[in-house]
C-alpha cells in the first residue's frame, strides 16, 4: 500500500492537478483537512470510500487510519490544502511512515500565494520593483519560529512577503514592517482564497488592521505586503522577450 500526500490547493476543486483528483477516485481511503479543504475537493473518491475529516483528530489517531489501511492493503490519500511542502505538517507524518516501512509519495498543488496573486490579476515579480518572494508566517501559538526567521530580518529587503498563520497579529505586523516598508507600503489580506466567499482587502500597513477588523477576519487569510501589490506602471520590460537580448533559444539578437 502508499499513503499520498496530496496539495489540494487554497480550496477551488478546478484547481486540483489531475494526478490528485485521479489519485483521490483511486483510493479507498481519504483522510482530508476539513478545516481548510472544503468537502467538494474530495468528491471524487470512490464511491464506498472511507472518508474522514481530520480537523479533530491527532496526529496519532490519522496515523492509526493509515495502519489499519495497510492492514487491509489499502491505500490512503491524505489530502492537504495548498501545497503539502508549505506548513503542511507532512514531515512529522513522514517520520511516523518511515519508522513503519510504510511507502508515501507527495502529490504537488497550487499555494496560496499563487491562487491570490491569480485572483488579483497580477504578477508578484516585476521587473526592478521586485523579484524575490519570502513565504513565512508569524509564531504567536503555533510553532516557534527559528531564531534567525524574523520579520524584521526579512523586511530589511523590502522584498515580497507572503505571511501565513498572522491576521490576528497585524499590529505586530505594522510595527516589525513599518520602519523598512513606511507606513504606506500596500498590503493585500487575502482571505479564504479559492473559497466561494473569498474576499481581498486591500489597504497599507498603517490601516490593514482597521479594515480587517472592520470584515471581522480571524482566521483564514493570508498577508501580502510590498510595493509590488501597488499601481506599478512605470517599469522595465523583461528582458526574456527583449529583441536586443539574445538567450539560448533565440541566439541572434534582432537587428533594430
Amino acid at each position: 500500500m502508499k499513503v499520498y500526500f496530496i496539495g489540494a490547493g487554497p480550496g477551488d476543486p478546478e484547481l486540483l492537478t489531475l494526478k490528485a483528483q485521479r489519485i483521490i477516485g483511486e483510493c479507498p481511503v481519504c483522510l482530508y483537512a476539513g478545516s481548510l479543504v472544503p468537502p467538494q475537493v474530495v468528491a471524487c473518491a470512490p464511491e464506498g470510500a472511507r472518508v474522514m475529516d481530520t480537523a479533530p483528530m491527532t496526529l496519532e489517531d490519522t496515523h492509526a487510519e493509515i495502519l489499519a489501511a495497510r492492514e487491509r492493503g489499502q491505500d490512503v490519500a491524505r489530502v492537504h490544502s495548498g501545497d503539502p511542502s508549505l506548513y503542511g505538517a507532512i514531515a512529522e507524518q513522514i517520520r511516523r511512515l518511515r519508522a513503519d516501512g510504510i511507502d508515501y509519495e507527495i502529490v504537488p498543488g497550487v499555494p496560496a500565494y499563487a491562487a491570490a496573486a491569480a485572483a488579483l490579476g497580477q504578477e508578484l515579480t516585476v521587473p526592478e520593483v521586485a523579484q524575490s518572494i519570502v513565504l513565512t508566517r508569524v509564531s504567536m501559538k503555533s510553532t516557534s519560529m527559528p531564531e534567525h526567521e524574523t520579520l524584521e530580518n526579512f523586511a530589511r529587503s523590502r522584498t515580497t512577503l507572503a505571511i501565513h498563520l498572522g491576521v490576528r497579529n497585524l499590529r505586530e505586523i505594522e510595527r516589525q514592517l513599518t520602519p523598512y516598508y513606511g507606513a504606506d507600503c500596500p498590503v493585500v489580506v487575502a482571505y479564504r482564497v479559492g473559497w466561494p466567499d473569498q474576499a481581498f482587502i486591500r489597504g497599507t500597513l498603517a490601516d490593514i488592521h482597521g479594515k480587517v477588523r472592520a470584515e471581522k477576519i480571524t482566521r483564514t487569510a493570508l498577508i501580502l505586503v510590498g510595493p509590488v501589490l501597488g499601481e506599478v506602471k512605470d517599469f522595465k520590460d523583461s528582458a526574456l522577450y527583449d529583441p536586443a537580448v539574445p538567450h539560448v533559444l533565440r541566439p541572434v539578437a534582432a537587428k533594430g
